[in-house]
């Protein structure tokens, strides 16, 4: 083997030469001023350092430098740059040699940008994973708490039994009523003391008493909310029951309702006297059973409003606790319920809208109008004074409830009932008596204006009408025509109460 191999195997040995990288773009480093070789280069030595550096030529390699560049030429491991010695002798007049940048074998490429959360400061890094921390213990929370609502118990209660326990905190307190609809402002103690002595006059009476103006809310209120046999006023929330069915298109004022065996009941009413299988429309079903207080009557209206269940459901829905029906009509023995204060906020909403529509309001209170009856409310009442109202009446209990329209406008509602001894005669004249002296207080009371308009608003004069001069015109013949020019009127037209399905 040639000297020129011996001298390559050390340098081999010592370091293999990894292969061939891509270089990496690093900064270019000002070039440092290379070493000069002796002179009497060989061939080998030109070999070694062209495997150093293939930029340098072998014209360049002085001769017998080989030994000299393994002392100045160093190969690290770590791969950073090969550094020569400083100021050596320059032979070749300043020839610069290039610095080698020699990489470990198997080191992975380092990223020298790295990632974000390398390049965070700890205090930074530890904000951000509080942050973080917040954020996910805030949506846990929500989810929680949004699941926490879901499952309360109390989110769980039907609008019924809600109904219900409202219902039974009103029954256990006689001091107020369902004021859901009613506007209560004062109560009116001189009428109230003059109903009180009425009734202490008569001790073997159990009376209550519940009176309110629906101008301004004041009220009257005894036994109010009292439970009280119902007898015949429990047709008034079957009325209205009736005509919310009509004001939502499930019956007909039209629709014929059949008299069936079943249906047939004794005491008011001349239905029970027709033949089963008899037909009326549901308008005269409704009227008999206001006007005559017909029983036969109440009873078919009870079949088609859906039966006894469906129609108390319905009246917990309007707050009424005590008021339920329990047997069909006659109920003589004064199972079917009602109080005062019930019949009057039911009254109140009806006269309101609230509970059905206007037009059904005014003939609601067209045939409460009619009621044959007139020997309780109206029987107090002066000249001029209606009364829209039903009354109830068996052996043991009599009662009237109404709408009253005085003539100086003021309008009020009232109701009075009165449990009695066997038929006793006491009580109709009781409830004459407090209709009378409720009458003449809210005759005396001044009407109160719906638009309070302050004084100092001009308000425009009324300009009176004045009615313009017709002429009448002179037909050719001589004739008068009767007819004035410019009033034609089309014929009356007589439509529907409710328009045709």
């Amino acid at each position: 083997m040639p000297e020129s191999s011996d001298k390559l195997i050390p340098i081999s040995r010592r370091e293999p030469l990894p292969r061939r990288q891509r270089q990496r773009q690093t900064p270019k480093a000002k070039p440092k001023k290379a070493t000069s070789q002796p002179q009497g280069s060989t061939t080998a030595e030109t070999m070694v350092l062209k495997r150093l550096n293939p930029h340098t030529s072998p014209a360049s390699i002085p001769s017998g430098g080989l030994k000299r560049l393994r002392t100045e030429v160093a190969i690290p491991p770590s791969g950073r740059q090969i550094k020569t010695s400083k100021n050596p002798p320059s032979p070749l007049g300043g020839t610069k040699i290039k610095t080698v940048r020699i990489q470990k074998q198997g080191s992975p490429t380092l990223d020298r940008r790295g990632s974000r959360k390398t390049r965070l400061k700890p205090m930074a890094r530890t904000l951000l994973y509080t942050l973080r921390l917040l954020i996910v213990g805030v949506g846990i929370g929500a989810i929680v708490g949004t699941l926490l609502s879901v499952l309360d118990p109390a989110n769980r209660l039907t609008n019924a039994s809600l109904m219900k326990t409202t219902g039974q905190s009103q029954a256990q307190s006689n001091s107020s009523v369902n004021t859901s609809s009613l506007f209560l402002s004062q109560e009116i103690t001189t009428l109230k003391t003059a109903v009180q002595n009425l009734i202490t006059a008569n001790p073997k009476l159990t009376t209550g008493v519940f009176m309110i103006d629906l101008d301004n809310g004041a009220y009257v209120d005894i036994n109010g909310t009292t439970s009280f046999p119902a007898a015949s006023t429990i047709k008034l929330p079957i009325l209205v029951a009736f005509f919310q069915d009509v004001d939502a298109g499930k019956i007909r004022l039209d629709e014929m309702l059949t008299m069936q065996k079943e249906m047939l009941a004794g005491g008011s009413g001349n239905l029970q006297y027709q033949t089963v299988g008899s037909q009326y429309s549901a308008l005269e079903i409704a009227t008999k059973m206001i006007t005559i207080s017909d029983n036969t009557a109440t009873n078919m209206l009870i079949t088609r409003l859906g039966g006894m269940e469906v129609l108390n459901e319905r009246f917990r829905t309007w707050g009424l606790a005590n008021t339920a029906i329990r047997n069909p009509l006659p109920d003589l023995t004064g199972t079917n319920t009602t109080s005062p204060g019930e019949l009057v906020n039911l009254l109140s909403m009806v006269n309101q809208g609230n509970f059905v529509s206007m037009r059904s309001r005014d003939l609601m209170l067209d045939i409460m109008r009619r009621t044959e009856r007139d020997n309780l409310l109206p029987s107090g009442l002066g000249t001029g004074a209606k009364a829209y109202h039903k009354t109830g009446d068996i052996a043991t209990m009599l009662a009237d409830a109404g709408l009253i329209d005085v003539p100086t406008g003021k309008r009020y509602i009232a109701a009075v009932m009165v449990q009695r001894p066997n038929n006793d005669p006491s009580a109709q004249k009781l409830i004459s008596s407090i209709s009378r002296t409720a009458y003449e207080h809210f005759s005396q009371v001044a009407l109160t204006p719906t638009n309070n308009i302050p004084s100092t608003t001009y308000q425009q004069p009324i300009q009176p009408f004045i009615q313009p001069q017709v002429m009448t015109p002179i037909l050719p013949n001589g004739a008068v025509n009767s007819m004035p020019t410019g009033t034609y009127q089309p014929p009356l037209m007589n439509p529907q109460y409710y328009p045709p399905r």
